[in-house]
């Protein structure tokens, strides 16, 4: 009975050497070596965390535009051109690092909100949308208060001849 089951056995030492378990697993499901997240490197524009950052300082109650009124002076220009879009970075300035970010918003309030308010607002909202979407650090959200939006001004549209 015994050498039946020393002829027929199969897992004598010299299989495990020549099958490793460990290393047909290895081979089938990770070619190349290492975690798939850490093989290339991914940048991030300053402009793509501007767009965030504006979406998301807008969202603010209080906020009523961004920018100085220059800049959205030219911005409602630029806007009635056919085939302009909505400077949705009007307002805002990121510089980006590889890990890191900080950002600078210049915005308009409305008139009777306390600026405190909306800027701590403004700043959680734009840090959490920021390091949400890109993983990146916020160090810093500077905000400037340019004007303050009064109830009965009108909307400053510029006179243009384009129709």
């Amino acid at each position: 009975m015994t050498d039946m089951t020393e002829g027929t056995s199969t897992r004598g030492p010299e299989t495990e050497k020549t099958l490793p378990e460990s290393s047909a697993r290895k081979g089938g499901t990770r070619r190349g070596g290492g975690d798939p997240s850490t093989r290339g490197r991914t940048t991030i524009a300053d402009g793509v965390v501007e767009k965030i950052a504006g979406l998301a300082a807008r969202d603010v109650v209080g906020v009523h535009a961004m920018g100085s009124g220059l800049s959205r002076t030219f911005g409602a220009v630029r806007d009635r051109v056919p085939g302009g879009s909505k400077a949705v970075t009007r307002g805002v300035k990121a510089e980006v690092g590889e890990v890191q970010t900080a950002l600078d918003l210049e915005i308009v309030v409305d008139y009777g909100v306390s600026i405190s308010d909306v800027a701590r607002d403004v700043r959680e909202n734009v840090i959490a949308a920021v390091e949400r979407m890109t993983g990146l650090e916020v160090v810093e959200v500077n905000i400037a208060v340019s004007d303050v939006k009064l109830p009965d001004e009108e909307e400053e549209e510029p006179e243009t001849r384009l129709q």
